[in-house]
C-alpha cells in the first residue's frame, strides 16, 4: 500500500505476522454477525491472540429514540479496555472481514477516547486466511489495566455540533452513503436525501472492486480529489450507523487529513428529525 500520509494507522499481513505474539500488542477480531453468531465464527478460528469484540454491543449505546445508535460512554469504554488487556503504552490492531468497516469503527472509537496507537488490518481476515497464516481456536484472556480515557474529543460531534457547522466555508461534510440514499431515493428515515453541503463519497468505492483491502494511496486520493474534498478544512464524516462513516474518516486520516470528525447519530437522527433542514 502506496501513497499515504500516515501508513502507521494501516497494518498490513506482514507486519502483523512479524509482530504477533509480542508483548504491548493486542488483536481485536470485530467480525460482526447481526444473527449473534460471531463467537462461533470466531471460536472456529481468528488470528492468534485475537479477543472477540461486539461492536453493536460492545463500542455503542442506544440513542433516546432508539433508532440511533451512539458512542460508548468514558465508562465502559475503559472497562472494555481492561476486559480486553489495552493499557496505555499498547498496540491494538483490529480487524474483520467487512472491508474493515467494523474494524473501523473500534478504530474510531478508541481514537474518539485519545488512543491513537491503533490499527486496521488492511484485507482483514480473508487477506490472513488467503496467504496460508496462522489460525487459532485459542481464547485468550488478556484482562489489564485498560488505558487512560480522555474525551470524548473532537473526533466525535453530535447533532447540535453538526447544526451549528452547516454553512461554514472551514469545513465538508462527507456522506458515506451509497448515492441512491445520498440523492434520497431510497431510505428508511422519515425523510430523505442529505444534510445541506454534504458531498457524497460513497465508502465502498474505497476498497478493490471485489476486495477486502483498500484502494492504493494514489487511487484514494484522485477519489477525494474528484469528489472535491480538499485539505485543510475540517472534515465531518457521516452515514445511517456511523460505521461507513468511521471507515470514510479512517481513509481521510491515512491521507493526511488532520481534523476529521464522525457525526454520532448521523442520518438515523438528522433523517428522523423534523427541524433540520434537508436536501434532496
Amino acid at each position: 500500500m502506496s501513497g499515504l500520509a500516515r501508513p502507521e494507522f494501516l497494518a498490513t499481513t506482514e507486519w502483523l505476522a512479524d509482530n504477533i505474539g509480542r508483548p504491548g500488542i493486542r488483536v481485536l477480531d470485530l467480525r460482526y454477525r447481526p444473527d449473534g453468531s460471531a463467537p462461533a465464527v470466531h471460536a472456529s478460528g481468528h488470528i492468534p491472540g485475537a479477543a472477540l469484540v461486539d461492536w453493536r454491543t460492545d463500542l455503542v449505546e442506544e440513542g433516546e429514540s432508539g433508532e440511533t445508535v451512539l458512542l460508548v460512554g468514558p465508562d465502559r469504554m475503559a472497562a472494555l479496555a481492561a476486559r480486553l488487556g489495552v493499557a496505555d503504552g499498547t498496540t491494538v490492531v483490529v480487524y474483520d472481514d467487512s472491508q474493515g468497516l467494523f474494524a473501523a469503527r473500534a478504530w474510531w472509537s478508541f481514537m474518539a477516547y485519545g488512543f491513537e496507537s491503533v490499527r486496521v488490518l488492511d484485507g482483514g481476515f480473508p487477506a490472513w486466511i488467503g496467504e496460508g497464516r496462522e489460525v487459532s481456536n485459542a481464547q485468550p484472556v488478556p484482562v489489564g489495566p485498560g488505558f487512560t480515557v480522555r474525551g470524548p474529543n473532537r473526533m466525535r460531534l453530535t447533532t447540535p455540533d453538526v447544526r451549528g457547522l452547516l454553512g461554514s466555508p472551514d469545513v465538508t461534510l462527507l456522506d458515506a452513503r451509497a448515492p441512491a440514499e445520498y440523492h434520497g431515493y431510497e431510505g428508511n428515515t422519515k425523510r430523505l436525501g442529505h444534510i445541506p453541503g454534504a458531498v457524497n463519497v460513497p465508502v465502498g468505492s474505497t476498497s478493490e472492486p471485489g476486495g477486502q483491502r483498500l484502494r492504493d494511496g494514489a487511487e484514494l486520493r484522485d477519489q477525494l480529489h474528484h469528489a472535491n474534498v480538499v485539505r485543510g478544512r475540517r472534515m465531518v464524516c457521516y452515514d445511517g450507523s456511523g460505521i461507513a462513516a468511521a471507515k470514510l474518516a479512517f481513509v481521510l486520516t491515512l491521507m493526511g487529513h488532520d481534523d476529521v470528525a464522525v457525526y454520532d447519530g448521523g442520518w438515523a437522527d438528522w433523517g428522523n428529525r423534523m427541524d433540520l433542514p434537508v436536501d434532496r
